[in-house]
């Protein structure tokens, strides 16, 4: 959308999706157009009234009569119609909105992982229910209004010639000035709603961080800060709606209740130079009458255009990301037939401008071992994003059984290749589903899954078992066993490559243990990639990659980098130190602190 116009592109496509159905709108156009009609014809059977019985003295019963019944039927239709064009466009709306949420979230679902990086949660969600909410008022409100008052003042118009056509003229001199101050009031409010509609989605991103973070902000004492900051952003919102509200003031009803009145002294005036015998007290009557109905759509249609800036605002951005790139595959569908994977001068940058990996060689055989470490930063699970496909090479070729990762398809990527994160999501639903998540996996096979990594006796400790929600208040995991969990996930999927990205961190000796022989009976059919802080974890690894600011600075199995005595040495001693401090500490009966 440009500053001052409203993007008819965008404008065209919303109204598509009501398009798609021509039915129901044809269906609420109508039940419209009676309603209209039916109250129209009101003011016109009172003139009727008044010109022929009234100004004659004239009162025949049955004819007086069947006006009043007449009079009541066409308000109670006019309603009735109403009513029913309303639940039309109502029904319009929602399932636009439905389908418009369906869309967004399939595609924010499917977008690559870099269109997430610098984009807040909160901001996500405003998409999905603020803006969509945007888009459901300009069905119900702009567009239901829109036909409503046209149409009414269209048919107003009609008869209103029919009656008087000099009257007629002085009436429809209204029409332009009040469009003229329509486009006014959309050109100045353009950048008020885009800076109210912005600021809405920062608010949502704010509460979402500090809801996420709550526990770093009150370790920190930062809970004034952050108040603070809360109060700076909705302090700019309330002003970005009162300037609209003043806009609202001043160019809305003010300046239309003055252009009607100076049309109904118009009236007055051409009424008392004419005299009733051209004109009729009946006909002033019902041009009175319709001039107020005609004011009344008039503003209503003008502040419509609040709405109508707001829809477009949020159409904007929602048609912005549904458009973005998706993540993109390949259309090779063969399953894997091995683990084998392979790097070859793969390199990467975030943003384009700071390189993360410089020139990765590595080759990975069939049920090999792979293990990657060295400090924050060095590019460790940016290589097992870019392995798992979740970003696209910079430059280089990454290959899995021997095919170009780019010609996977997305079934066989995900189907191939599992990852267990340090820090893993855990779904606010039952054991079950999270472990199999949405696949068709049997409960035996799940305990199967949980026994190896040792969580299926925690399970079994709950009278619900398998039925038991996570996350919902009746059982908390630790971290640890939320790993475990993950793990779980993987083992009942059996892919062909299986990275941990540092899985075991949060793990204790024994279950570390326990995790590691686990591994060993899945290397039977599958290879390992294991990212890992705690050295002990990687003894066996048939190649370890020492990686710092992106670049490998040595390579070797265990055995081969503690003769090389170099930074894998030196990490390595001060494990065992810290390692050996602490048997020192338990032999000494010091207590572990809590």
């Amino acid at each position: 959308m440009t500053d001052h116009t409203i993007n008819k592109a965008v404008l065209r496509r919303l109204l598509s999706y009501a398009l798609d159905d021509p039915k129901k709108l044809g269906y609420a156009i109508l039940l419209l157009l009676v309603a209209s009609l039916a109250d129209v014809s009101g003011p016109w059977l009172i003139q009727h009234f008044i010109d022929h019985y009234i100004a004659r003295d004239q009162y025949p019963l049955d004819m007086v009569a069947g006006l009043a019944l007449a009079y009541v039927a066409l308000m109670l239709t006019a309603a009735w119609f109403r009513y029913k064009q309303s639940l039309q466009f109502n029904q319009i709306a929602i399932s636009v909105v439905q389908r418009v949420r369906k869309q967004l979230f399939e595609r924010m679902i499917n977008q690559p992982l870099s269109a997430f990086d610098y984009m807040p949660t909160g901001k996500l969600v405003s998409r999905i229910t603020n803006d969509t909410e945007s888009i459901k008022d300009f069905y119900v409100f702009v567009i239901g209004t829109v036909l409503k008052n046209v149409v009414l003042i269209a048919v107003m118009l009609v008869v209103m010639c029919l009656l008087s056509p000099r009257l007629a003229a002085v009436v429809a001199v209204l029409l332009p000035v009040v469009m003229a101050i329509m486009v006014i009031y959309q050109r100045k409010s353009a950048d008020a709603y885009r800076t109210m509609r912005d600021l809405l989605a920062d608010i949502n991103a704010s509460m979402s961080e500090s809801i996420q973070g709550m526990s770093l902000i009150q370790l920190m004492r930062q809970e004034q800060a952050f108040s603070q900051q809360f109060s700076v952003l909705t302090r700019r919102h309330l002003a970005s709606q009162i300037g609209v509200m003043k806009l609202n003031g001043l160019l809305l009803r003010p300046l239309i209740d003055f252009l009607s009145g100076v049309a109904l002294l118009s009236l007055v005036a051409l009424f008392g130079v004419s005299g009733t015998e051209l004109i009729g007290v009946g006909v002033l009557y019902a041009f009175i009458s319709y001039l107020g109905r005609v004011t009344e759509p008039l503003i209503e249609l003008t502040q419509q255009l609040s709405l109508l800036q707001q829809a477009m605002v949020a159409s904007e951005r929602i048609f912005g990301f549904i458009d973005a790139r998706q993540q993109a595959y390949g259309d090779d569908t063969r399953p894997l037939a091995s683990g084998q994977l392979a790097c070859r001068n793969v390199s990467f940058s975030y943003d384009g401008q700071q390189s993360v990996l410089d020139g990765i060689d590595v080759e990975l055989p069939h049920r090999g071992f792979l293990a990657l470490v060295g400090h924050t930063g060095s590019g460790k699970s940016t290589l097992a994003s870019l392995m798992m496909g979740f970003y696209p090479l910079t430059e280089g070729e990454l290959t899995l059984d021997g095919r170009p990762l780019a010609s996977l398809a997305q079934s066989v990527l995900r189907e191939g290749i599992a990852m267990v994160q340090q820090d893993p999501h855990v779904l606010s639903d039952t054991v079950r589903e999270n472990v199999r998540l949405g696949r068709a996996v049997s409960d035996d096979d799940i305990w199967q899954a949980l026994e190896k990594v040792g969580l299926a006796g925690q399970i079994r400790l709950y009278d619900a078992g398998l039925d038991t929600r996570l996350g919902s208040g009746e059982a908390n995991l630790s971290a640890g066993q939320k790993q475990l969990l993950a793990l779980a996930r993987v083992l009942v999927a059996r892919p062909k490559i299986l990275i941990l990205d540092e899985a075991t961190a949060n793990i204790d000796s024994g279950t570390e243990h326990q995790i590691q022989q686990a591994l060993q009976i899945l290397r039977q059919d599958m290879s390992i990639v294991v990212i890992a802080h705690r050295l002990s974890t990687i003894i066996e690894a048939d190649e370890i990659l020492v990686l710092s600011r992106g670049q490998i600075i040595e390579r070797g199995n265990h055995p081969q980098l503690l003769t090389q005595q170099g930074h894998y040495w030196q990490m390595y001693q001060l494990q065992q130190a810290g390692e050996h401090l602490h048997k020192l500490e338990e032999s000494a009966g010091v207590p572990e602190a809590s």
